[in-house]
């Protein structure tokens, strides 16, 4: 005889149960305080109105959108979330700053880790977002956070210095005040856009002439909006709109020049490099994106433009391409029963070029760079930084104020 149960897990057990899951992933060490708040924070109660289910899968819930559709506000996914946490290293009695409220989430697992001794100020640019922030905090008994209406480029001066601060928004360049108002022994976590699409949160603490990187994450996030703004913009390249180009500011992609791109002969070329099926590609594309012309650009790419062979991407949700005029090259793959082996597609008249041009690159550095990673810096203004040497796998990335520097080791 079998029974069948009506139980609906409670937001207790959810709670505990993405805790298990983050904790078995590698993503929480056990026994931390950071797997204590994810225990204890009632994340349903910053995300109301949405089902407890959703509330509690490791996925982003998307809570503002501007007006053409695109979101520009959500309570990031749990995963980055404790990832970043870890990056952070925040301990009891800190006073910590933090750029993008959101729902406020965040600062309330941040308010819980400093404990009653420490604080927590999280700003946020919209004052809808402040004012629902403000409510989730009071709603979850959190009383150690404030929520402040504000730019947060600027930060918050007035609670300086803090031993932490953490942004949950990207940022193409680090904005100075955060770096003015950490503490000198302190540590800044911050989604930095390095070129093109590759974006690292990176964590950095202050050494002798600059602030050098101590750990660094693969990340993505919203673009700050302000006077840091880091706007995006969409080229569609076919008819139905369902390929589609992300482009930043230190990117090119023309619509009008690209317009029929896949209806012009396809290019194959191969390059050697294998990755095992699980294996993250997050250094090569760092690579492509340092070293490319037009840095790496995402394309997303629909179900039906796959079913349609107009594409072939490497991943399920699209690939990183970059164009150069009126042509466009993509990463695709083969699969082995082990692995994938990496190839490039180019159209377009110089299709072929581009797609050898992007080819070679993964091939150096497949086999120069594969084993080594990257560290990050923020020189102090002033250093003699002499220009980027891709030979030696070293980059200094212009930024208005404060270069990045990107060495590979």
């Amino acid at each position: 005889m079998t029974t069948l149960s009506n139980h609906k897990p409670t937001a207790g057990e959810l709670r505990a149960d993405l805790t298990a899951r983050l904790v078995q992933q590698g993503l929480v060490a056990p026994g931390t305080p950071i797997e204590s708040a994810l225990r204890e924070v009632p994340r349903d109660r910053f995300v109301p109105g949405v089902p407890l289910a959703d509330a509690y899968a490791d996925t982003p819930v998307y809570t503002k959108y501007d007006g053409t559709g695109a979101n520009i506000s959500a309570a990031s996914q749990p995963g980055i979330v404790a990832m970043m946490l870890g990056q952070l290293d925040a301990q009891p009695g800190h006073a910590i700053l933090e750029a993008g409220a959101g729902t406020g989430y965040n600062a309330a697992l941040m308010g819980h880790i400093v404990g009653p001794a420490g604080r927590v100020v999280t700003i946020d640019v919209d004052e809808d977002l402040v004012d629902g922030a403000r409510a989730h905090l009071t709603d979850a008994d959190v009383t150690n956070v404030t929520a402040i209406l504000g730019d947060g480029a600027l930060g918050h001066p007035e609670g300086a210095p803090y031993d932490r601060v953490i942004a949950t928004v990207g940022a193409w360049e680090v904005p100075a005040p955060w770096l003015e108002q950490t503490a000198r022994d302190g540590r800044l976590v911050v989604p930095v856009r390095l070129r093109g699409t590759a974006s690292r949160s990176i964590a950095f603490e202050r050494t002798r002439d600059a602030w050098s990187s101590v750990d660094s994450r693969l990340a993505v996030f919203m673009p700050l909006r302000g006077i840091g703004d880091d706007p995006r913009r969409t080229v569609h390249l076919t008819p139905e709109s369902d390929v589609a180009l992300q482009i930043h500011k230190d990117q090119q992609a023309d619509g009008t020049a690209l317009a029929g791109i896949f209806t012009t002969p396809r290019h194959e070329a191969w390059t050697g490099a294998r990755f095992g099926h699980t294996t993250s590609m997050e250094w090569m594309e760092l690579w492509l994106s340092l070293t490319l012309p037009n840095p790496l650009m995402r394309m997303q790419v629909q179900p039906a433009a796959k079913e349609r062979g107009t594409v072939t991407p490497l991943f399920g949700w699209g690939a990183m391409a970059t164009t150069s005029g009126s042509s466009l090259a993509y990463l695709t793959s083969r699969r082995g029963q082990e692995d994938v082996e990496v190839g490039v597609v180019g159209h377009g008249p110089d299709g072929a070029a581009l797609a050898d041009q992007v080819a070679n690159q993964v091939q150096t550095f497949n086999t120069h760079w594969r084993n080594r990673t990257a560290s990050f810096a923020l020189p102090d203004p002033g250093t003699d930084l002499g220009s980027s040497t891709p030979g030696t796998g070293r980059f200094v990335l212009q930024r208005p104020h404060r270069p990045i520097v990107v060495t590979w080791e």
